[in-house]
């Protein structure tokens, strides 16, 4: 009996309802979606500290939090996606994680802004939640493009060592164009709402043709677009986003030519834009009260002032003291803008007020020695000086500036225990012979029956001896309601505080603060 040979192995076709794997992305894609998914986790990192930081303050620890929350996102991404990938065929995976990354990135200003306003205590877990979500998603990419260009085993360090590569270029280029490009010409909303377009425009591309994913596609597009129009509407919205800031104007109800500039939620600034000699806030009526009690009436001054905000006092100065020349060194050019924009500033000709844009540490090392009769500083990042300008070393460029009668006057915040500022005033007391504070009585030592408060102190160092007692007279015909502490007596509110160095100033942890509306 005879059979026929059954046919071999080779020859026999596969079953039609079995289809051919879909092939893997080629090298270009590949590296193209590992850049991108990248770069796109390092713009919501950065943009995501500008939307908290109104509600939150540009601090250390806000700034720690943020960074470590998309640090798990990354870890957690590339740990599941890898595990994912390969329990599972990540070809379908690779779309929708880029779309539902889309959506939540386009929609985390309105979802931040809004629980910021109506339930502040959820805006932690929603902040951690736009992070986290995009973070791993687009994390998982990377583990998901590897598996699919791993064909051979000869070939696994190159391939892994190539995507890798790619992906911290991508994250690379992410930092630097939201920096340097990104953040100076669009609102962060703007940014995270154009992001997460691009994100579901690139899962539409992925996804192909099939029904199911030109569906889930037509939603996304559809989410992205609705919660673009919703931001329009949400709280919290700027006049100018700035470099810096969500900056607004506020007209005082009360006052016709009355102006409030508002950073990042807190009132910095009250300029009366027709009369420069009313002055609102406490702490610069204190200001005006060190200054016009150390040099004598009307006589024109050569100033420099760290920060410069709505520029308050160097308007001041200009109308009560006209030839003065005050120079300012003022970090964010939108704020300047604003200044002469909504705030009336004229032109440095006619008002005697130059204002540069630099970081105020550097500014300082620019001014020649003794070239200075008084030193203003009033710079805050979010709810405190930063923290490079109250070292001894920022305190030597001070008074390096300054001539042998010169003054500086320094608005301080904190709250709580205060050691923030006793440490400031030691790290003074260290670079100069005379030290005063100024404050409520409570704050400042002067009433040991009550409570600290905190808030606004303003500090006074010079060569020369302060005069406090006609400081304390100035204080009380302005109104201020606070009292005067030097010598001894601020010696032993002091205690054995620290002094802040540039190799050691924790100003972030000695810092206490208070969120509220006239925190500054």
């Amino acid at each position: 009996m005879t059979t026929s040979p059954s046919p071999h192995p080779a020859d026999t076709p596969p079953p039609a309802d079995i289809p051919s794997p879909a092939p893997g992305p080629g090298p270009r894609a590949a590296a193209a979606l590992v850049f991108g998914s990248s770069a796109a986790v390092l713009v919501v990192e950065i943009v995501a500290l500008r939307l908290l930081a109104p509600y939150l303050g540009l601090t250390l620890e806000t700034s720690t939090m943020v960074i470590g929350v998309a640090l798990t996102a990354i870890a957690l991404g590339s740990w599941l996606g890898g595990r994912l990938a390969d329990q599972v065929d990540p070809r379908p995976l690779i779309a929708p994680a880029l779309g539902v990354s889309g959506v939540v990135v386009a929609l985390t200003p309105l979802l931040l802004r809004t629980t910021a306003q109506w339930s502040p205590a959820l805006l932690l877990l929603v902040a951690s939640a736009t992070l986290l979500v995009p973070g791993a998603l687009l994390s998982a990419v990377t583990p998901f493009v590897t598996k699919l260009r791993l064909t051979s085993l000869a070939e696994t360090g190159t391939v892994v060592g190539r995507l890798s590569g790619v992906g911290t270029l991508g994250a690379i280029v992410g930092t630097v164009l939201t920096g340097f490009v990104l953040v100076s010409r669009l609102p962060v909303s703007s940014i995270l709402i154009g992001l997460g377009t691009l994100l579901v425009l690139a899962a539409v591309l992925v996804g192909g043709r099939a029904r199911r994913s030109r569906r889930a596609a037509a939603a996304a597009l559809a989410t992205v677009v609705a919660g673009s129009l919703a931001t329009g509407f949400a709280p919290g919205g700027c006049d100018a986003e700035t470099r810096y800031h969500c900056a607004r104007v506020v007209a005082d109800p009360d006052r016709a030519t009355g102006r409030t500039l508002v950073l990042d939620g807190l009132r910095h600034s009250y300029v009366d834009i027709d009369d420069p000699t009313y002055l609102r806030f406490a702490y610069v009526r204190a200001i005006a009260s060190v200054v016009d009690t150390a040099f004598p009436e009307g006589e024109p001054l050569t100033a420099h002032h760290i920060g410069g905000g709505g520029l308050t006092f160097p308007r001041y100065l200009a109308a009560v003291r006209p030839g003065t020349r005050s120079l300012v060194s003022e970090i964010d050019p939108g704020v300047v803008r604003v200044d002469r924009e909504r705030l009336g500033l004229g032109s440095p000709a006619a008002t005697g007020i130059d204002v540069r844009v630099e970081d105020g540490r550097l500014g300082l090392r620019r001014l020649e020695e003794g070239s200075r009769d008084l030193v203003v500083g009033d710079a805050f990042g979010g709810v405190s000086v930063p923290w490079h300008l109250t070292t001894s070393q920022a305190l030597a460029d001070v008074r390096r500036a300054l001539d042998a009668d010169g003054l500086y006057v320094a608005n301080l915040i904190d709250h709580g225990g205060l050691a923030f500022a006793r440490a400031e005033v030691a790290t003074l007391a260290a670079a100069f012979p005379h030290v005063a504070l100024l404050g409520k009585a409570a704050d400042i030592g002067l009433d040991p029956t009550a409570s600290t408060v905190g808030g606004n102190l303003v500090v006074v160092a010079s060569g020369r001896p302060v005069d406090a007692p006609a400081i304390q007279r100035a204080l009380d015909a302005r109104d201020v309601g606070w009292r005067i502490a030097s010598g001894e007596t601020l010696a032993a509110w002091t205690g054995d505080a620290r002094v802040l160095t540039d190799d050691h100033a924790p100003v972030d942890q000695l810092l206490q603060t208070d969120r509220g509306p006239a925190a500054r």
